[in-house]
């Protein structure tokens, strides 16, 4: 893997965790059924989830060299 596709999975990272944590938070002060809210803080879970591991691959390969 090249140090190009490394940093795009940080970027990855960051920018999903950061979605969806602004995407919870604005959701916390709105008025929705607890369904709406327990379903999309699942996929929030899973969505950052995925986001970390991509982006822990990605910090391994940079920091390998």
């Amino acid at each position: 893997m090249s140090r190009r596709s490394a940093w795009v999975l940080v970027a990855l990272c960051a920018w999903t965790v950061y979605v969806w944590a602004t995407r919870m938070w604005n959701m916390a002060g709105e008025d929705h059924s607890a369904g709406f809210l327990a379903v999309h803080a699942a996929i929030a879970a899973i969505s950052v989830g995925f986001g970390l591991a991509a982006g822990w691959i990605g910090y391994r390969r940079l920091r390998r060299d």
